[in-house]
């Protein structure tokens, strides 16, 4: 299987849960240089909603 955690090369945001009882874990990587990552169902739920409302494709709504 291929590494899915993003790059500085390849920006873009990964989630993953292993089983329902395995806390969720998230990275991302935005193309301005935002990083960050998150261990938890709600640390990582705030990272995808922080992500998806001002990073990757955000950025161009706003011409940022």
């Amino acid at each position: 299987m291929a590494d899915l955690t993003p790059t500085p090369d390849r920006p873009g945001l990964h989630v993953s849960k292993p089983s329902p009882n395995a806390p969720a874990t998230g990275s991302a990587v935005c193309r301005c240089g935002a990083t960050a990552t998150a261990t938890g169902d709600n640390q990582v739920r705030a990272l995808v909603e922080g992500y998806t409302a001002n990073h990757g494709s955000a950025h161009g709504r706003t011409g940022r």
